[in-house]
C-alpha cells in the first residue's frame, strides 16, 4: 500500500473521531453553561476551547467567552482551520484519495456525513438548535464507523483506519483528564467538594462514560474510581487501556501483512507495558498530570513513528 494512501485513510478516521469528540465536549459544555452563572459559564466555555487546543485561536479573534460565539467558532468558524466543518471536509478529502480502498458503503457514508453537516452548518448555530447539530455530528460519524466495521476487509486499509481512530481517541481522553485539574476547578480548595464531583461527572459525560461508570459502581461518583475507569478499565471503549489494546491489535495486523515489526511497534509495546503495570494508587501518588503528560508524549511518538515507518509523506 502506498504511503500516501495509508496517510489518507489514517487521517480520514482521525478527523472523523476528532469531530465526534469535539461534538461531545460541546454538548457537555453547553449543558453546564446553562446551569451556572455568567462567570462560571464563561469558564466552562474556556475549558472546552483549552481541551481541544483552540483557545489561542479563539482569543486572537474574540475578547470574551460568549456561548454562541464559542460554539459557532468551534463548529463553523470561517477563519478557524480547526473547526468541525473543516474536520469533516478534511475527512472527506482524505477519503477521496483512498476511495478505491474503501467499500461503497464506507465512501457513501463519509460523503453523506459531509453533505448533511455542510448544509446544517451553512448558517450560524443558535442555542435553540445546537442540540440538533451536535446530535447530527455524532450520528453521521457513527454511521461512517459502522459502515467501515460492517463492510471492510480486515486488511491494511482497515488497520490504518483503526490506528487513526484509536490514536485520536487515546489523545482526546488523556487531554480531557489533564485539563480537569487545571481548568475545570476554580482552585484547589474545591477538590473533594460537590463542585469537584460535578466536574468529574462532566468528564464522564464528555467521553460518553457516565452511564457505564454508574452501572459498574452502583451510581457512586468517586474521583479516584473515575480516573481508574478512564485510564485503566479495558472494558470501556474510550479508556486509555482500551485504545492501546486496539492499537496493539491493528499494529500486529500490519506486522503480519508487511512481514515484520517496526520502530512504531516497539514504541507502542513499551508505552502499553507502562500502562499495564500502572495502578491507580501509583498514578495518584506520582501525580495525574505527570502521568497523563507522559502518556500524551508517548502517543505522539507512536503517531510520528507510524507516519515515518509507513512513509506517509513520500
Amino acid at each position: 500500500m502506498l504511503g500516501r494512501s495509508a496517510n489518507g485513510i489514517y487521517w480520514m478516521t482521525r478527523y472523523l473521531e476528532r469531530a465526534e469528540n469535539t461534538a461531545r465536549l460541546l454538548e457537555v459544555g453547553f449543558r453546564m453553561a446553562l446551569t451556572r452563572g455568567p462567570q462560571a459559564a464563561s469558564e466552562e466555555w474556556r475549558s472546552v476551547l483549552v481541551t481541544i487546543g483552540q483557545d489561542a485561536g479563539y482569543r486572537a479573534r474574540f475578547d470574551d467567552y460568549v456561548g454562541t460565539q464559542v460554539f459557532n467558532f468551534i463548529l463553523r468558524g470561517p477563519d478557524n482551520p480547526a473547526s468541525v466543518l473543516c474536520m469533516l471536509d478534511n475527512a472527506r478529502s482524505n477519503a477521496r484519495t483512498v476511495r478505491t480502498g474503501l467499500t461503497r458503503e464506507s465512501w457513501e457514508a463519509t460523503n453523506e456525513a459531509w453533505m448533511q453537516l455542510r448544509d446544517l452548518l451553512a448558517r450560524p448555530v443558535r442555542e435553540g438548535n445546537i442540540g440538533e447539530v451536535i446530535s447530527a455530528i455524532r450520528g453521521q460519524t457513527t454511521q461512517v464507523r459502522g459502515a467501515m466495521d460492517g463492510t471492510m476487509l480486515r486488511n491494511e486499509v482497515f488497520n490504518f483506519a483503526r490506528l487513526g481512530t484509536f490514536i485520536e481517541r487515546a489523545d482526546n481522553t488523556a487531554r480531557i483528564l489533564d485539563v480537569k485539574y487545571y481548568v475545570l476547578l476554580p482552585s484547589l480548595s474545591w477538590v473533594g467538594s460537590s463542585l469537584d464531583n460535578a466536574q468529574w461527572e462532566t468528564v464522564l459525560r464528555s467521553v460518553a462514560g457516565d452511564r457505564a461508570y454508574r452501572w459498574l459502581n452502583a451510581g457512586r461518583l468517586d474521583p479516584r474510581g473515575i480516573a481508574q475507569f478512564l485510564i485503566l478499565d479495558g472494558r470501556f471503549p474510550r479508556s486509555l487501556a482500551f485504545a492501546y489494546e486496539k492499537l496493539a491489535s491493528n499494529m500486529a495486523g500490519l506486522a503480519r501483512q508487511y512481514g515484520g515489526e517496526t520502530r512504531a511497534h516497539a514504541l507502542l509495546q513499551a508505552a502499553r507495558a507502562k500502562l499495564q503495570q500502572a495502578t491507580i494508587d501509583r498514578v495518584i501518588e506520582r501525580g495525574l498530570h505527570e502521568f497523563i503528560t507522559e502518556f500524551i508524549a508517548d502517543t505522539g511518538r507512536i503517531n510520528q513513528a507510524i507516519a515515518a515507518e509507513y512513509r506517509f509523506i513520500e
